[in-house]
């Protein structure tokens, strides 16, 4: 989620002054007629309930249901009312450090749904995916909840179990999960690591209130260990805190280059950022992962890279968040999180995926059409004609807008086989059994082989004894099962064990090197020494690739 991190002056409650007077009288006006009369049918609906609602309902609690109710029907589910410690939780989520389970969350086709899951956390560990959709939190289905409700329930004390269940595309039955809450550190960048060839490898998973400074640490770092050339992955990264998208994106990009552009109904709200120096390494090339899961503050740092030639984006069109949130503080130590703007890149794209008009959600963050006006009859900031115009970066490269970033080389995932899928059907039926058993096999294993190397294969004695501790946690799972699914057993076995005896870096190098999006980058880097080159080599690509799914 984007945000501008300012908090502005106190807002005005949205309301209706009932007043009577010369002035109004003599105009006449009809919308003012229409909301005063407006006005009077809630007042005299909030009194009847008042007075004759079979449970008796308070003044406040009615107008509290007003207000929310209010927001509900913009049909924008990045809008909404914070209570004072809703406010307290969003905060802290912000600064990067409190308790919970440390799962990134959007609300999606009316479901609270998993963006994703943070590197190293107990969601991670308990087997969370992304695109996992929450359908119940201790009991209470999550229908039409929005993130900030989910967020509420997710958090809690450190140390207590909080009951989840979750529906998985290609799970028939809804998948328990009990997951202890922990302090969570937010990490932006939890690996980087030079994978040979003087390409370094990047990994962001948020953009919390340290990322700039971490992304710039992590850069210099690898350089001095002799990097020249840089993958830098955004893929399943949900986004966070708008001026650190900036900020990283001032990285990569000259002095007084164009960043973002948001375009609202104030002029307060259409603002351009640029790039205010601090640029690293200007002739080093760059290839960015993206994927469905890269959103808001992601997609600004690869669409500025992208537009301006500066990096090469590889991997599949990203999730379309392009929409900005203010906070406005109210009354009562309340908040308002209201969309104030949309965003677009340098060359003027909008990236912003329409949302289903259903009744739960409009399409009310989408660009709107060309010629579009307001109520008023004024034209709205930001229309345009087409989600599929096409736009041309600083060389000449044609980009388009509408529905995330589209990649310049689209490598796509590859979805499990038949026998993965019936294995993970099995598995899922035992909640977070699998990742449980698996976890304190890991650090049994390794402790048990003090002389093993991360590069270690999985033998045949590993697969026999990880399956018989499966089913002596009683997890159904037959023998074909298992074995159908045996590269996946394989991944999570060597990931799981190098994770635990030679830490998170280890692990992702483990992992990238079986990772053909970053391969495929990898591949691309090597044959090139400058940005201009790596633009060169790119056109001469088969347009898709088919990655393998990524072990979680």
């Amino acid at each position: 989620m984007k945000l501008k991190r300012t908090i502005v002056a106190p807002a005005v409650v949205a309301g209706v002054a009932l007043v009577s007077g010369g002035w109004l009288l003599q105009h006449g006006v009809s919308d003012q007629r229409n909301l005063y009369e407006q006005a009077r049918v809630f007042d005299e609906v909030r009194t009847l309930l008042t007075d004759r609602f079979v449970d008796r309902p308070s003044n406040g609690d009615l107008y509290r249901m007003a207000t929310k109710g209010m927001i509900r029907e913009l049909g924008d589910p990045h809008t909404s009312f914070l209570t004072p410690e809703e406010f307290n939780e969003f905060y802290t989520a912000m600064s990067g450090e409190y308790a919970g389970i440390g799962a990134q969350i959007v609300e999606r086709d009316g479901w609270v749904t998993v963006l994703a899951p943070l590197p190293g956390t107990p969601a991670e560990r308990a087997g969370l995916r992304a695109g996992d959709r929450v359908i119940e939190i201790e009991g209470r289905s999550t229908r039409g909840w929005n993130s900030d409700q989910a967020v509420k329930l997710l958090r809690g004390p450190r140390g207590e179990p909080v009951s989840v269940r979750i529906a998985r595309i290609g799970v028939e039955e809804p998948i328990p999960f009990s997951i202890t809450r922990e302090e969570i550190h937010l990490n932006s960048v939890p690996y980087a690591f030079i994978m040979g060839d003087g390409v370094g490898y990047v990994n962001l998973s948020i953009f919390s209130g340290a990322s700039a400074r971490e992304v710039r640490e992590s850069i210099e770092k690898l350089r001095g260990e002799g990097m020249t050339k840089l993958i830098f992955d955004l893929r399943e990264n949900p986004g966070g805190l708008l001026d650190q998208g900036v900020g990283i994106s001032e990285l990569f990009l000259k002095p007084g280059q164009a960043v973002v552009e948001t375009r609202g109904r104030t002029p307060a709200d259409n603002t351009v950022a640029r790039a205010r120096g601090g640029e690293i390494a200007p002739d080093m090339p760059i290839v960015v992962l993206v994927d469905e899961y890269s959103a808001s503050a992601a997609e600004i740092v690869a669409g500025a890279l992208q537009d301006h030639d500066r990096a090469v984006v590889l991997g599949a069109r990203s999730f379309g968040k392009g929409s900005v949130q203010d906070l406005f503080p109210l009354s009562g130590g309340n908040f308002l999180k209201v969309t104030t703007s949309k965003w677009f890149t340098p060359v003027g794209r909008s990236i912003q995926k329409d949302l289903p008009k259903n009744g739960a959600t409009r399409a009310a963050t989408a660009a709107p059409p060309a010629g579009a006006v307001d109520e008023e009859g004024a034209p709205i900031a930001g229309a345009q004609s087409d989600t599929t115009k096409p736009y041309r970066t600083a060389s000449g490269r044609v980009v388009y807008g509408g529905g995330g970033i589209v990649p310049d080389v689209t490598v796509r995932q590859d979805t499990a086989t038949t026998a993965e899928q019936e294995f993970f059907r099995a598995a899922a039926k035992g909640g977070s059994t699998f990742n449980d058993v698996l976890f304190r096999y890991a650090i049994e294993y390794g402790r048990g082989h003090p002389d093993i190397r991360p590069n270690f294969v999985v033998t045949p004695e590993m697969r026999r004894e990880f399956y018989d501790r499966l089913r002596t946690a009683g997890l159904e799972i037959t023998a074909e099962q298992y074995e159908g699914a045996r590269a996946f057993i394989d991944r999570r076995l060597g990931q799981e064990v190098v994770q635990h005896k030679f830490g998170a870096n280890a692990a992702a190098q483990r992992v990238t090197a079986s990772d053909r999006a970053v391969m495929e980058a990898y591949s691309l880097l090597r044959r090139a020494q400058t940005p201009q080159e790596l633009l060169r080599i790119v056109p001469a690509q088969p347009a898709t690739r088919t990655a393998p799914a990524r072990a979680r």
